[in-house]
């Protein structure tokens, strides 16, 4: 299951939302075969094309 937060400029986040996040950084990734672990090569193109859509969105 995956749970969003949005934390707006100047807002602090609750104790929860914080305690939230701790706990889900602690678990490990489980793959499934809607999301399987990717290859080297796949991360690396998927690594490069997030870096260019920061770019863009920085120029922006």
């Amino acid at each position: 299951m995956t749970k969003t937060f949005t934390i707006k400029d100047g807002q602090v986040p609750t104790q929860e939302q914080l305690e939230e996040v701790r706990a889900a950084a602690k678990r490990e990734i489980q793959f499934d075969e809607d999301s399987p672990e990717l290859s080297p090569a796949m991360f690396k193109a998927f690594r490069c094309t997030v870096t260019q859509r920061n770019r863009k969105k920085k120029n922006a």
